[in-house]
């Protein structure tokens, strides 16, 4: 299972693809209500079937955007974009809300742990862990990594892969961690270290670590905690180990585009998602978002943390030039 990484951040050229459209439905399109998004092919099903069960087929139309393509429209055209609602990472929802002020407030009784806003309402958690191939580590008689500083012994070269924050939000996750525990200086060695050791295996996609850990290519990943427990449960010889540095998060939300008093429709729509298919969501995506909810005990990780302020694109940049700056 895919998890990760319609999160892309990189190429803003890259197409939108229809994923979903109105059933085969005769409904006219003035009548739809126009869905952006940029989750996953998994969170987009459940987003559907939600729908559809709840009585939308054939009233919307869910289109599928990376993050940076989505993020990009947002940005420059605010409430001129096309869309009515918007399921997009968190980050991006608050910096285009910032600048465009292009979102409506959407009541709800729901208890977001962190807060939350008025004008967003989270949806999918995502963690990032070390994952290693056990194989593959007793082949090359390895040691198990604790932490991501582990991952820059010279014993790993080559043998490591994680996704570049160029292009991956998933790749966030792992610098926020190296910067948060071992700041500038000494952080910005340990990246340098960890990209000469992956060499050739740093991917633009999130899931692409954790593909190159299935196939042994490499003994050891840094990705989405998830996609690891899933390959294990797979039966394949996988474990996810939370680095001591911490597993961080990234969350992604919907929200309903101003439209000028014309929002009702897609309002009714945005909670069904943030409600009705939250359950399923929280299958896929096993974080919890609100007050009350539970998740098994496996999906709990030992770090559990986020970064001590707001996410926001500026702050992506800030560490983008950090990553930037270790590969020199």
């Amino acid at each position: 299972m895919n998890k990760s990484t319609s999160m892309m951040l990189g190429t803003i050229s890259a197409a939108a693809v229809v994923l979903a459209a109105c059933g085969g439905a005769a409904a006219d399109s003035k009548e739809q209500v126009i869905i952006y998004s940029n989750a996953d092919d998994e969170a987009i099903e459940v987003m559907e079937s939600t729908l559809d069960d709840k009585g939308y087929q054939g009233k919307y139309l869910i289109q599928s955007f990376g993050t940076s393509e989505l993020g990009g429209k947002m940005m420059a055209e605010g409430t001129d974009i096309e869309a009515d609602v918007v399921t997009m990472a968190s980050y991006f929802i608050e910096s285009a809300q910032t600048s465009k002020a292009m979102f409506v407030d959407i009541s709800s009784d729901l208890k977001p742990l962190d807060g939350g806003v008025t004008y967003a309402l989270p949806i999918l958690g995502n963690v990032g862990s070390i994952f290693i191939n056990t194989e593959v580590l007793q082949q090359k008689g390895l040691a198990i990594p604790k932490s991501i500083k582990d991952l820059t012994d010279p014993a790993y070269k080559e043998l490591v892969s994680f996704p570049n924050i160029m292009d991956s939000s998933t790749g966030w996750l792992l610098v926020q961690a190296i910067i948060k525990e071992y700041g500038d200086d000494e952080g910005q060695k340990v990246l340098a270290d960890l990209i000469k050791n992956a060499g050739p295996h740093i991917e633009s996609s999130g899931s692409g670590p954790i593909k190159k850990v299935k196939t042994g290519e490499v003994a050891a990943g840094f990705g989405l905690r998830i996609q690891a427990i899933d390959a294990k449960n797979e039966g394949l010889p996988i474990e996810y180990i939370d680095p001591t540095e911490g597993n961080f998060t990234l969350t992604e939300s919907v929200a309903v585009v101003d439209k000028e008093g014309d929002e009702a429709l897609a309002k009714e729509m945005a909670k069904v998602i943030a409600t009705e298919a939250r359950s399923g969501l929280l299958e896929q995506y096993p974080v919890a978002l609100y007050e009350g909810e539970q998740v098994k005990d496996e999906y709990v990780p030992a770090y559990l943390k986020k970064w001590d302020t707001t996410l926001t694109v500026d702050l992506l940049e800030k560490h983008q030039a950090f990553f930037k700056e270790a590969q020199r």
